[in-house]
């Protein structure tokens, strides 16, 4: 940590100064300029009190970090790319792309299935499905809850696909452990740290969304509690943020892509869907998420979109999706990948 004292300060009080941070733990080194002195202290910040208190002080002008905040997820503390085992078949942050599809809701077996089967034929390994949905109005359908669950397990063994799945709260963690591949902690719940403590102990892959309205520091530090609890296997998903543009339901940030590759050594997945809230600029987003190095897609996939039980304007048709698993090979190619 850098320490700035103010201008004019007496000798007494930068003693202060001096003995407080040794007091926490740290070692100071002085450095006197013309005007402002400087303290560097040195010590473990991850075992040592903050030394932001001395921000209280009056004769500090400003504590100044050196290290980031998020010591697990950086590179510092891990500097080649990590790579997350979902199964023996399924490593997410290696050459492959993986394509996660299916539908925003899981309403019914017959819808499931089709979309699981045809999403699998064009390409997908991963089928997600929300069997436990956030809804910004009670009165929306709010998922099928364990009864969904058993239709992704089913989907699962009958094509072989793996399972995504959204944790709404601490009381399902076992239940949706359980019968998740992944777990996908929402937006809404991105900085619910009891509940990403209670994920990550389960020690399955977690994929964690950026919060709606979170800053890119404050999602690497939601990722550090997964990590802190010895659960190396976090995904980031940027599904994008809140700003002033009504066109689009969110703004989706693709520019995160390379920050999180040069700030994380965690995988980066890209959600249009939700990005945008419209499907037909979903296929462009993925070219675009693919052609920068996103390391997976979550996108969403519904028989008949137009009947859908939530979100049907942001779902790619069957028709659709197919279409664009097509498009996207060249893209992948190009980025040195391979879907």
């Amino acid at each position: 940590m850098i320490i700035v004292l103010k201008p004019n300060i007496t000798k007494k009080e930068e003693q202060a100064v001096l003995k407080e941070i040794e007091k926490l733990g740290y070692k100071p080194h002085v450095m006197r300029g013309v005007v402002r002195t400087v303290i560097g202290a040195i010590g473990d910040e991850t075992k040592n009190p903050s030394l932001e208190t001395l921000l209280t002080w009056p004769q500090v002008e400003n504590v100044i970090p050196v290290q980031k905040r998020y010591k697990l997820v950086s590179r510092e503390a891990h500097p080649s790319n990590s790579v997350i085992h979902v199964r023996d078949d399924i490593y997410i942050g290696g050459k492959k792309v993986h394509v996660m599809a299916g539908p925003c809701s899981v309403e019914s077996e017959k819808q499931l299935m089709k979309t699981a089967i045809a999403v699998k034929k064009a390409g997908a390994t991963i089928l997600r499905g929300g069997a436990f949905k956030p809804r910004t109005s009670p009165y929306e359908f709010q998922g099928l809850g364990e009864k969904g669950l058993k239709l992704l397990a089913k989907a699962r063994e009958e094509t072989g696909l793996a399972i995504i799945t959204e944790l709404l709260s601490e009381e399902h963690t076992d239940l949706v452990a359980e019968y998740a591949d992944i777990i996908q902690i929402g937006t809404r719940n991105s900085q619910n740290f009891q509940l990403l403590i209670k994920a990550a102990k389960t020690g399955k892959p977690i994929l964690l969304k950026r919060g709606m309205s979170m800053r890119i520091e404050e999602w690497f530090l939601a990722g550090e509690y997964v990590l802190a609890n010895e659960n190396p296997n976090l995904m980031f998903c940027e599904r994008g943020i809140r700003t002033f543009e009504t066109y689009t339901r969110n703004t989706l940030d693709l520019s995160t892509i390379p920050i999180v590759k040069k700030e994380s050594h965690c995988p980066i997945v890209i959600d249009p869907s939700q990005g945008t809230g419209r499907a037909s600029l979903v296929i462009a987003l993925c070219k675009g998420a693919l052609a920068m190095g996103a390391d997976a897609l979550l996108v969403e996939v519904h028989p008949n979109p137009a009947e859908a039980m939530s979100d049907g304007a942001q779902q790619l048709d069957i028709e659709a999706f197919e279409k664009m698993m097509k498009e996207l090979k060249p893209f992948a190619e190009v980025a040195g990948r391979e879907l």
